[in-house]
């Protein structure tokens, strides 16, 4: 009961984001009177259960590699934080941006918890809430030019275009619900995979639903109670607040968006685009609201139509606004739930620099004569332990990170029961569970010594030589190290 206690929350999220974000996939076809708010409310909620289900692992790692909330009460605040946030600006009709809301939200837990933020994925969030409306933009203007010469080309009866349109809504409308659900459901759960309180379930001997995917698949649902109870206040909004929209475009704006999503959603394509040495998509939640208002901005702008700016400048401040106001509102969430209800948000992280870290140090080729002054003591303050490893040892960035990743110090060990019962065998191959079979009743206090015994215990949990061809393979390992780190850490 404590566990759906605080999955609640997450469901709020899902809600939250369903009432707001259903508006990006089917506002403009409501908006243009198309296809009616209850036919669009049920395409939406089936493909956004589809979507997440399927295909909602690829984004979630990334918002880990933020801020890994470490704690199923800081779980629950950080997304009730970004669900008041979301709901907020739902409630003044703003399309707002969730990925942005839980971001936010994210970096309040860190600022509270005094955990590093990883500005490396940071910075490639950031870029791509640029990045995403002004694809999504091109996306539109090129799909409007190639369906504008099919349509002069074809000339259809007006009556079949306007049926043509109608199902070509329904579809496009169908797939971006999917991509919603695949990019956007890692804004609602993500930070309760560590915490997942399901393990894998099969369906009639069928097929295989693992913990994360009825993780997803539960919080998918919320979003389609969302989308049938209060999404039709933004559709308003979206679907001709901003400007007035024809249903050929409204088309366009649909596909272009969906697309959008499915790049920053999609690992098969990552994976097509890495195994031919040509650039990837990041796997990172990327806004739908940014990318539908850039699809509707790019074909107004190429038709030379009138957009109203007093409209686009609410939409702006509410992508400003949102992130600043979650993080403050999940920092300050985070001390009432601590102080008042005496609820565990954050977990205590403890690094040491001892011998065997300073020689993982010179065999990486980092310089540690600065950090002997830090002295063989404990450090529980991430932010100030590596601030003080970057002044005193004179270290950059990167260097430091490592720092804090070889540093970071407690107790894994390799329990057979563990390996019996929580084990995803799944995910992972034969040769890499037997290697993990060997080293049952190992010990370790660096997580680091660990990774290093499985490299050795098979090759096949040693990275390989960062290229662009293994690029994707190392990613994957990395998700299955973290997953073991969570999985076999045990208290002292």
């Amino acid at each position: 009961m404590e566990i759906l206690l605080f999955l609640s929350s997450g469901l709020f999220l899902g809600w939250s984001l369903g009432a707001n974000d259903a508006a990006n996939v089917f506002g403009t076809a409501v908006g243009t009177r198309m296809i009616p708010f209850r036919t669009a409310a049920i395409v939406c909620s089936i493909f956004v259960v589809l979507g997440a289900t399927i295909s909602g692992a690829g984004a979630a790692h990334t918002l880990g590699k933020l801020g890994a909330v470490n704690a199923l009460a800081g779980s629950f605040t950080v997304a009730l934080a970004a669900a008041l946030t979301t709901l907020w600006m739902t409630r003044l009709k703003i399309p707002v941006s969730t990925s942005q809301a839980i971001v936010g939200a994210i970096i309040g837990w860190n600022l509270y918890s005094s955990s590093v933020t990883d500005t490396a994925s940071l910075t490639k969030i950031m870029l791509t809430w640029v990045a995403c409306p002004l694809i999504s933009a091109v996306i539109a203007v090129c799909l409007f030019i190639l369906v504008r010469k099919l349509v002069a080309m074809s000339k259809p009866h007006m009556l079949r275009l306007d049926a043509g349109t109608r199902l070509g809504l329904l579809l496009v409308g169908a797939f971006g619900s999917y991509s919603l659900g695949a990019n956007n459901i890692a804004n609602v759960m993500g930070v309760f995979v560590p915490d997942n309180p399901f393990s894998d379930l099969s369906v009639f001997g069928l097929f295989t639903l693992t913990g994360v995917q009825q993780l997803f698949f539960l919080g998918a649902v919320a979003i389609g109670v969302g989308v049938f109870t209060y999404s039709e206040r933004v559709m308003s909004t979206v679907g001709g607040g901003l400007v007035n929209i024809s249903p050929v475009p409204a088309l366009v704006i649909v596909l272009a968006q969906s697309i959008t999503l499915f790049l920053f959603a999609s690992s098969s394509l990552e994976h097509f685009l890495a195994s031919r040495g040509l650039p990837t998509f990041p796997l990172v939640p990327v806004s739908s609201s940014q990318a539908v208002v850039g699809a509707i901005l790019g074909i107004s702008l190429f038709k030379g139509a009138s957009i109203r700016y007093r409209v686009l400048g609410e939409i702006s401040l509410g992508w400003v606004v949102t992130p600043m106001a979650a993080g403050v509102v999940s920092f300050f969430l985070l001390f009432f739930v601590d102080n008042v209800f005496d609820q565990q948000v954050s977990r205590t992280v403890e690094y040491r620099i001892d011998e065997v870290v300073c020689e993982e140090l010179v065999e990486r080729g980092i310089p540690t004569e600065g950090l002997v002054e830090l002295g063989p003591g404990v450090f529980t303050n991430a932010v100030k332990f590596k601030s003080d490893v970057k002044q005193i040892g004179a270290l950059d960035e990167e260097q430091s990170s490592v720092v804090l990743e070889l540093a970071r110090v407690g107790h894994w060990e390799v329990q057979e029961s563990v390996i019996a019962n929580d084990l995803d065998t799944h995910w992972l191959t034969t040769g890499q569970v037997d290697a993990l079979r060997s080293m049952k009743g190992l010990r370790f206090d660096h997580l680091w010594r660990f990774n290093q015994a499985l490299a050795e215990a098979s090759p096949e949990w040693k990275l390989l030589p960062e290229t662009t061809v293994n690029k994707l393979t190392n990613q994957e390992l990395k998700k299955k190290l973290k997953y073991l780190g969570r999985l076999f850490k045990v208290d002292a």
